[in-house]
């Protein structure tokens, strides 16, 4: 039996209605935090040619066998393909940032070769800690003591080349890398609150909150963390912790437009299908 389609204005009421409800399900655990404005995408844009910077050489490097390499490498460049750089200007400069599908794409990914879930993390937490790092916009730039920091995930050479980074100018590369080095943080701000008493969601931030401080600061600079009291951190490190914080909630929110979207896409082929119906 042939089926009429939905009236045109009931199918805009209940995505609507669809676009509140999921929305509301995804910010739900992130109350408090209010979302930068998205990149708009533009398409067939280019990134800038990579920079090939040789790593320091480091005894920790961890090398994977060839035949792990090799289907490392052939997920990354499937992974590479899809995704898609778009102008944003930061300053007065123009540069090239990761539009927001592919920001998920790639935070996605990573969270899961990392196997973040087991820590209580996931992919909103790769994505802020991008977010944080560079604003999921590549570019160089130098610490204080003029180390510099390299890429989208601003890695220091001797942290690149003890993740096995062969190109931190490789997006793909160094947010997967970063994924990884959020599990070697996790554990080390976990032992900072392990005697804490505090509840469940007060120890999830406070987890994330030491991921931010061991992410930033050197290993001396870390002790002045107690799991407690931040107040003698320096102000990047704030910067980090609240823009971490940010760009989770962003990436919350992306990911339930997405959805939105995806419903909507389904629906509507149906309705065509229906229509189509003899």
């Amino acid at each position: 039996m042939r089926h009429k389609p939905t009236p045109f204005p009931l199918m805009f009421v209940t995505g609507g209605a669809l676009v509140v409800a999921l929305e509301a399900v995804a910010l739900a655990g992130w109350q408090g935090w209010w979302p930068r404005k998205p990149v708009a995408p533009v398409r067939y844009a280019q990134p800038p040619p990579s920079i090939e910077v040789a790593p320091e050489p480091i005894a920790a490097a961890v090398v994977p066998q060839p035949d792990e390499r090799a289907a490392v490498d052939a997920y990354y460049r499937e992974l590479r393909v899809r995704i898609r750089w778009v102008p944003a200007r930061i300053g007065r400069e123009v540069l090239f940032t990761v539009d927001p599908p592919s920001r998920l794409l790639l935070a996605k990914s990573a969270a899961r070769r990392a196997r973040l879930h087991e820590l209580g993390l996931g992919f909103e937490d790769v994505y802020g800690l991008i977010a944080a790092e560079s604003s999921w916009t590549p570019r160089d730039g130098a610490s204080r003591d003029g180390t510099p920091n390299l890429g989208i995930a601003q890695f220091e050479p001797a942290t690149a080349a003890a993740l096995g980074v062969r190109d931190p100018h490789d997006a793909v590369e160094a947010v997967h890398a970063a994924a990884e080095h959020m599990r070697e943080a996790a554990a080390w701000s976990a032992s900072r609150i392990a005697r804490l008493r505090l509840n469940q969601k007060e120890r999830a931030a406070r987890l994330r909150e030491g991921i931010s401080i061991y992410y930033n600061l050197s290993s001396r600079g870390r002790e002045a963390w107690d799991g407690r009291d931040a107040s003698r951190l320096p102000a990047a490190t704030h910067a980090h912790i609240r823009n971490a914080r940010e760009g989770a909630k962003e990436a919350v929110l992306f990911d339930a437009q997405a959805r939105v979207l995806e419903v909507a896409a389904k629906r509507e082929q149906g309705l065509v299908a229906a229509a189509a119906e003899p």
